[in-house]
């Protein structure tokens, strides 16, 4: 008889690791760019001895100039690399914003199809790790509202682990937002799992009262509300964005369709935020079945404090959804 592979414990971090050296050994033409990714192993740490296994041609440290080695990995794409180019964090990225929206996402536009940019791009993103107001942000929208960029929010281990793949073999440029508060979330990680799908949401929790819509580092946040939602008598379904850009609006108007209200939970700030664009969906596409508004739940409008009493008040917790949800069930 044959054995059984288990599931084997690993953290976000390490999985993103190994999509990496996955990606490293299959390919050559793919290699990794950032800021202290070679020997210092990443500012996470998720390149941590990529360097020595890969040596520094394909495991290059730049310097520290965004735009330049964003646009080195554009160039590098557009002459047959696979580039993967890492951002500390999500605010250094608007030093490059230049690249990434002027030449990355245009320029197979402007070319009539003749130049596509194979590039991926990650970043750390969100707050919740006291690191103020500069480290703190989730701009994520602010990237889903580009044309030409796919915007990918991996929130389980699964999706740091498979993600990576199928963004690489996108012909166009693809931005992967790593939520910093999950690098050493813990898990099993299925031998069974494969490649991610990226045009699809994923319903990470079945429901039929209400609909919770959330992506990236609030997913835990909102299977810990819809638990206690659980344990009061409300059965709600929880849809996992993934792919910010483009939206699987399909997707959250079916659950629409199921539950009949709906709350949007987003770490990003309220106003012009990807809660508002995934409301204004579900109200252009599925009016007709909410038996409630649209109930949206994101951080302060607020510059993020450091005092870790503030932080926290500051984000979408647990009990801001449950309230909210209870807002549009009762």
């Amino acid at each position: 008889m044959g054995t059984k592979t288990s599931a084997a414990p690993t953290t976000y971090r390490e999985a993103m690791r190994d999509a990496l050296r996955e990606a490293l050994s299959s390919d050559d033409r793919v290699f990794l760019m950032g800021e202290d990714v070679g020997r210092y192993g990443g500012c996470f740490g998720v390149s941590l001895g990529l360097f020595e296994e890969f040596g520094p041609d394909r495991v290059r440290d730049a310097p520290l100039s965004e735009s330049a080695f964003v646009g080195a990995g554009i160039g590098a794409a557009l002459a047959g690399m696979r580039p993967i180019v890492e951002i500390m964090t999500v605010n250094f990225s608007l030093l490059a914003l230049d690249q990434i929206l002027n030449n990355a996402a245009t320029l197979l536009h402007m070319s009539g199809g003749q130049l596509a940019v194979p590039l991926v791009i990650r970043m750390t993103t969100g707050a919740g790790r006291q690191l103020a107001a500069q480290h703190s942000h989730s701009l994520e929208g602010w990237y889903a509202h580009i044309p030409g960029l796919r915007v990918l929010a991996p929130a389980t281990i699964e999706d740091a682990r498979h993600m990576l793949a199928p963004a690489l073999a996108d012909p166009d440029p693809v931005l992967i937002f790593e939520h910093g508060s999950l690098y050493n979330a813990a898990g099993e990680l299925s031998p069974s799992a494969g490649p991610v799908d990226l045009d699809h949401a994923a319903v990470r929790r079945p429901g039929t009262d209400i609909t919770l819509i959330t992506y990236g580092g609030s997913l835990t946040k909102t299977l810990t509300a819809a638990d206690q939602l659980s344990g009061e008598g409300v059965d709600a379904e929880v849809i996992d964005l993934r792919t910010l850009r483009p939206l699987d609006v399909a997707s959250v108007t079916a659950s629409v369709a199921r539950t009949h209200r709906a709350v949007v939970v987003d770490e990003a700030w309220r106003t012009g935020s990807l809660a508002a664009e995934v409301s204004s969906r579900i109200a252009e596409e599925a009016f007709y079945e909410l038996d409630a508004p649209v109930e949206r739940v994101c951080s302060a409008e607020v510059p993020m404090p450091y005092a870790r009493q503030l932080e926290e008040a500051a984000l979408p917790q647990p009990a801001d959804v449950v309230a909210a949800a209870h807002r549009a069930v009762d």
